[in-house]
């Protein structure tokens, strides 16, 4: 027998590059380069660091600069510190002196020194921030576009579906000479029958069980006896209208809205009184579907199965019996009783809210619907059993185009469906740049609500979604995005106010080497000229750190755009003189967001700006709860400072839409094995910063 150790297979993972590369990796969490386009790990620069992917923060600012500052910032004098200062000093002045040479050599034989590492070392400014250097690759589940592909099973009888009806398929008539009531599909019979439609909780009509088809005949009976004491001959119940087969059952759904829309009346039939009227108004109202038919409706009555007597009652008065979050569902009642319009928009957003909170067939009132499961998008179509996407089809009714039913899709792919197919209302574009309380670990892309204390209609898109994954991922087009750099901080060109006297002061220090050799070489020549010539020379060397300094102390009036990313809250004294090297007795060159996080606070002066008092509460947070998840994101093209909070470190920023007078930059981690993007946060910032955003293709945010 042979022993053998056991072997710890460590987990990998395989993303593929542009040109198809497979490449595997750990489970670490990595970044596109956008030099490269090569997927590598992504390494944190943090306040505190901790674990091996974060390192402590670093810059390749100014050597010079930060010297010249250092020498400036401590005095010689103070104790052991004259050692440092001296060897400082002398480093100092060797850049002054190399910068001459170099100046000397390029002037006689220019060198390029350029390498291929991929490194970000020159320094420039394009104009631009670093690309997002990756795209989508995958294939669609649900597209937009009738020409691109779609892996979505469409059902038997889908594609004969019509937009609208102006009839039911079915109704129930009562046939006057045989008197008994029979279905007709007659359709020359249908648009000439004024008919009644049924509202009902299915609880209140029968209970599963071996008794169940004996209560639904005494429910059909009650039906009957009351549609005919209303004086008419023909009802639509779903209990006996809706279809057997998979085609017919889609297209009554898919049509259901204009049933009720055609109803003379539309009778609301309700459990027994007995047991309270109030919970029996309340039960109804919870159901997903009873919103819609009762909005659509001409007119309205109700009648309690124990009781003979049936009452017309407005829609007001439901709002009151049947209703309990009034404020939004009073204003969806005011909107469709022409008492207080909405605009199409706001009143669809009032209406979602108001469905989902609605219980259906699958799940009951208020519960959130389950994760998106893979297997359900297998080869064959699902054609038994509820309909897990009944909300967004009981609120398809008050759009302008549907969608057909399917059972093998979710809310959210239904969702996506209908906004695709209504475009003027971009509901899931909107959603995009929202940043709700809680983002999901799948189809993050969907909100209910907004941090920010936006609505819908607040947000101007500035994408269009192209399609849905299998994966619930959104994919959209149009975006500008930028990589966000994790590592260091940039050397950053930029570029300061012109002064005349800053010119000339900066090019002061640069003469003291020339001024140094030149009083050397005559020394033996004419003595005093050559002493006097060193002096001057030392003189300015010894000065030269603070003309230096001053040089390069104007107000900065254009950087290299540059998204950099810092783990923790970094003081904005600490982010400019990693940046730029520092400067002494100089204009502020960071700002403070007055509104652009969720730690933002606005300064209550004359000139709008942002609060140092957040830095403060950024750290407090940091210590809290929240510890290991506050992030900073510098500007350097607006010279803002954004504090912010997320899962992971999000590497890519996206320009998504704009609402308040500013931009919706949604802030993403990447998923290089699957091709998507996970959004992080989102974060309010200038649009005018979104020109320096290159675009990119297709992006998927799942």
């Amino acid at each position: 027998m042979h022993w053998h150790l056991p072997v710890t297979q460590k987990e990998t993972i395989t993303c593929y590059d542009d040109l198809g590369h497979p490449k595997t990796h750990g489970l670490e969490q990595r970044y596109v380069s956008p030099t490269t386009g090569v997927c590598r790990k992504l390494i944190v620069q943090a306040v505190a660091p901790f674990g091996k992917y974060e390192v402590p923060i670093s810059n390749h600012a100014n050597q010079a600069s930060k010297i010249a500052i250092w020498l400036l910032s401590n005095s010689p004098v103070r104790g052991w510190i004259i050692f440092r200062w001296i060897g400082l000093w002398f480093l100092f002045t060797l850049k002054l002196f190399w910068s001459v040479v170099w100046l000397l050599a390029q002037l006689v034989s220019p060198i390029d020194l350029a390498d291929d590492t991929g490194e970000d070392t020159e320094l420039y400014n394009t104009g631009l921030y670093k690309p997002y250097a990756r795209g989508f690759q995958g294939q669609l589940w649900a597209a937009r576009s009738p020409m691109e592909h779609s892996a979505r099973i469409i059902e038997e009888g889908e594609m004969d579906i019509p937009t609208h009806t102006l009839y039911p398929r079915l109704l129930i008539i009562r046939d006057p000479i045989k008197n008994e009531w029979v279905p007709c599909t007659d359709r020359d019979i249908i648009i000439r029958t004024k008919f009644i439609a049924i509202s009902y909780r299915a609880v209140d009509a029968f209970t599963r069980g071996p008794n169940q088809e004996i209560e639904k005949a005494e429910f059909i009976e009650e039906v009957r006896v009351a549609v005919l004491g209303q004086k008419y001959n023909a009802y639509w119940l779903d209990l006996e209208c809706v279809g057997e087969t998979p085609s017919e059952k889609n297209m009554d759904l898919y049509c259901m809205a204009d049933v009720y829309r055609g109803a003379e009346v539309t009778l609301i039939m309700l459990g027994k009184s007995a047991v309270g009227e109030n919970e029996c108004w309340r039960g109804w109202g919870e159901r997903v579907w009873t919103m819609p038919e009762a909005l659509l409706s001409s007119r309205l009555c109700y009648k309690f199965r124990d009781r003979e007597v049936v009452t017309p009652l407005s829609l007001f008065e439901l709002a009151n019996l049947a209703y309990t979050d009034y404020d939004i569902e009073q204003a969806i009642i005011n909107a469709y009783s022409g008492k207080d319009p909405l605009e199409r928009l706001e009143r669809l957003t009032l209406l979602k809210s108001a469905i989902w909170r609605r219980g259906t067939a699958a799940l009951a009132p208020g519960v959130a619907p389950p994760p998106l499961k893979l297997d359900i998008m297998g080869g064959k179509s699902v054609t038994s059993g509820a309909y897990k996407a009944e909300r967004v089809y009981a609120l398809m009714g008050f759009f302008e185009h549907r969608i057909q039913p399917n059972r093998s899709e979710d809310d959210l792919r239904a969702l996506v469906r209908l906004s695709m197919a209504n475009d003027n209302d971009r509901i899931a574009e909107r959603m995009v740049s929202m940043l709700p309380s809680t983002i999901t670990k799948t189809a993050c892309w969907y909100a209910d609500d907004d941090i920010y204390r936006a609505n819908l209609w607040d947000i101007l898109p500035e994408i269009q979604v192209a399609g849905i994954t299998e994966n619930g991922a959104l994919v959209v087009d149009g975006c500008r995005a930028a990589a966000i750099r994790w590592k260091d901080f940039p050397e950053v060109a930029f570029l300061t106010t012109d002064s005349l006297r800053r010119t000339i002061i900066g090019f002061i220090p640069y003469l003291s080497w020339p001024t140094l050799i030149i009083g050397l070489g005559i020394l033996m020549i004419t003595r005093v000229g050559g002493i006097t010539l060193i002096v001057i020379g030392l003189v300015l060397l010894i000065i030269s750190p603070r003309l230096f300094v001053f040089s390069h102390s104007g107000r900065i009036v254009s950087a290299q755009p540059w998204f950099i990313g810092v783990k923790g809250a970094i003081s904005i004294a600490e982010v400019e003189r990693h940046l730029y090297g520092g400067a002494r007795g100089h204009f502020p060159r960071m700002y403070f967001t007055p509104s652009g996080s969720q730690f933002s606070i606005p300064e209550r002066s004359v000139t709008r700006g942002g609060s140092p008092k957040q830095y403060d509460y950024a750290k407090l947070a940091e210590s809290g709860p929240d510890a290991g998840h506050i992030y900073t994101l510098i500007d350097t093209c607006s010279s803002t400072m954004y504090y912010f909070r997320a899962e992971r470190p999000p590497t890519v920023c996206i320009f998504a839409g704009r609402e308040g007078g500013l931009g919706r930059f949604v802030l993403c981690s990447e998923r290089c094995d699957i091709n998507e993007l996970h959004k992080e946060t989102v974060l309010r910032m200038p649009t005018e910063i979104s020109q320096k955003m290159e675009l990119c293709g297709w992006v998927a945010l799942g």
